[in-house]
């Protein structure tokens, strides 16, 4: 693990003398185990003395990338975040125009009145999840989103102006999280932060819903915590 380790720290071959070096093992004992990581493929010998990371590494780095389901990784994480706070957690995914709500956690006890429950749909616009995805898109593509749908109206805090969305989206890319005031429904506020993938994407949305008189922004730092640690469970690795 430790040669490994160093190979990944150098961007071109490294030679047996510096590997040695580098993982304090004896240059025997670190030619002995690149031998055996060069037979299964996970080192490549560029030349008597000189490695390298094998294409075996992408390869099953590849096929854990193919097994890693967001749901899975994010559920624990959605739970330890509702036990500190008490209130509901969605897990969302965007299709299309719409976020899809494809986890939640809440309580029993919530005298909240959720419509998002799993499978549920809701427009980009009106959600904090959906805020992020088209702040992601860039000033054209949320004009061209406006434009498409029209930005229904769902109470009257929802944002029908293009360009009051588009200096909403501006805001939530310099803060980092998105809100949703009572612009879904009526009575109830939302604090969301992004889950990004290995390659920086964002792929998924983690929010917090609750009643707009208990919901503190405040929660926010928490809930972009939260949504970190599952953006590094999935491969994420923050600049």
């Amino acid at each position: 693990m430790s040669l490994l380790s160093a190979l990944a720290r150098h961007a071109t071959p490294v030679n047996l003398k510096q590997l040695a070096t580098e993982t304090r093992l004896h240059p025997s004992t670190a030619h002995r185990i690149l031998s055996v990581m060069v037979d299964s493929r996970l080192v490549d010998r560029i030349e008597p003395g000189t490695y390298r990371l094998g294409i075996r590494l992408l390869e099953l780095g590849n096929l854990v990338k193919s097994r890693i389901s967001v749901r899975q990784e994010a559920l624990p994480h959605m739970q330890d975040l509702h036990h500190e706070l008490g209130e509901t957690v969605n897990l969302s995914v965007r299709h299309d125009d719409e976020v899809v709500y494809i986890e939640r956690t809440s309580g029993n006890s919530s005298m909240m009145r959720v419509v998002q429950i799993i499978g549920a749909r809701a427009p980009l616009h009106i959600t904090a999840v959906g805020k992020l995805f088209l702040a992601e898109d860039g000033v054209e593509k949320c004009a061209e989103y406006a434009r498409r749908t029209g930005l229904p109206r769902f109470t009257e805090n929802t944002l029908t102006d293009t360009e009051a969305l588009v200096k909403e989206l501006d805001r939530i890319r310099h803060q980092g999280y998105a809100l949703d005031n009572e612009e879904a429904e009526k009575g109830v506020s939302c604090i969301g932060a992004g889950i990004y993938n290995d390659d920086g994407r964002l792929v998924a949305g983690l929010s917090v819903s609750a009643p707009v008189d208990r919901l503190n922004k405040a929660w926010a730092a928490q809930v972009r915590q939260t949504a970190e640690r599952i953006s590094q469970a999935i491969g994420h690795q923050r600049q």
